[in-house]
């Protein structure tokens, strides 16, 4: 604890052991009590979920076949393990005012309903294409909003727009 304390410049042994209650308490280490030298590291908590292929944030793309065989590996702390989660590579920058940007992969959480403003993908029945924009009903029919100014809206028929997922996360593409 005194090597820890002196490395990260804390006043106190008892706040080395704060930290480190909380790092074994998230699971990140593990400490056998009243053991000398006892830290060790925990493999991180991982899941894996599907990845469906791509999203086009800019004008809509075609509906491919995923392969049954391709799966993104999350931390928990990236999102909470869930049922119905999937992933897409983003195709496009009209999503770029959501710090959405060409080649990130959002992270789904697959449901058929949206509420207004939020950042869901889209199939376009009448076109078989997709799209990830936000979401508005308004006025009898559904403005799938970009997040980009130089981008139209897409204004369209209920009955065309099918939702397959909520954005719930975004993996940043460096």
């Amino acid at each position: 604890y005194e090597e820890i304390r002196a490395a990260l410049g804390f006043s106190t042994k008892s706040l080395v052991n704060h930290h480190l209650e909380v790092l074994e308490a998230t699971g990140y280490l593990s400490r056998v009590p009243k053991t000398p030298r006892s830290i060790r590291l925990m493999q991180p908590r991982t899941f894996r979920v599907p990845k469906f292929g791509q999203i086009a944030a800019g004008l809509p793309i075609s509906v491919s076949d995923p392969d049954p065989d391709d799966y993104l590996e999350l931390t928990r702390d990236i999102v909470a393990e869930q049922d119905g989660l999937y992933a897409l590579q983003v195709t496009g920058n009209s999503m770029i005012d959501a710090l959405v940007n060409d080649g990130d992969t959002v992270i789904l959480k697959q449901q058929n309903e949206a509420h207004n403003g939020e950042m869901v993908a889209v199939w376009l029945r009448d076109r078989d294409e997709t799209t990830l924009k936000r979401f508005y009903r308004e006025n009898g029919h559904v403005r799938l909003q970009p997040a980009n100014p130089s981008v139209p809206p897409l204004i369209v028929h209920p009955s065309v727009v099918q939702v397959q997922g909520k954005v719930v996360a975004v993996i940043r593409q460096t």
